[in-house]
């Protein structure tokens, strides 16, 4: 018989819970390439076979544990505007770099390791899907009324990854990355 898990039971939650959080606090402490699903179980303090029974392997539990990092980028990507009236960096892309620079190696390891292109991907292209809708309804520079929303979505979000990346890979302050991201997405 085939047992299949409620995702919406308490306990299937606490479990998956415990094991993002193993593995994030793993990846702080060494690379992603070294860790493996028993490591990730013991810190978890669970049994390694039930932690199969949650994720089919380590880079299905990596992009889960992921997946609110992803969240939190593409809804600070979201809430800024394009045209900012006084030409101030938006507060939400102050805060995304923030979010980056306290998160700085873990970002360091998915865009180098175990997520790489992979990572990059889907980050762009959530950041993307967030982006659309503002897009469509007209929220964007009038300049850039002529490019498609899509395609400028898509060309937004790719240039946020590619400064998200840098910016794990630097020492600058989060208020200098945003606001230089500011001034290349917009002039």
């Amino acid at each position: 018989m085939l047992w299949i898990m409620n995702p919406d039971d308490p306990r299937v939650r606490r479990t998956r819970e415990r094991l993002r959080a193993a593995l994030l606090s793993l990846s702080e402490e060494r690379e992603l390439s070294s860790l493996t699903m028993s490591a990730v179980a013991r810190r978890a303090e669970i049994n390694r076979a039930t932690a199969y029974q949650h994720y089919a392997d380590l880079d299905a539990l990596v992009a889960d544990a992921m997946e609110d990092a992803v969240s939190h980028v593409a809804e600070c990507a979201a809430l800024c505007p394009l045209d900012s009236p006084d030409g101030t960096t938006p507060a939400p892309l102050v805060d995304l770099f923030s979010h980056v620079a306290d998160n700085a190696v873990l970002y360091r390891r998915m865009f180098t390791e175990r997520g790489g292109s992979r990572f990059a991907e889907v980050l762009r292209e959530r950041v993307a899907r967030e982006l659309l809708p503002g897009f469509d309804a007209g929220r964007r520079p009038a300049r850039h009324s002529e490019v498609p929303p899509p395609l400028h979505a898509s060309f937004v979000a790719g240039a946020l990854v590619g400064a998200i990346a840098s910016a794990a890979e630097t020492d600058r302050s989060p208020a200098t990355d945003a606001r230089d991201t500011w001034i290349l997405l917009t002039t």
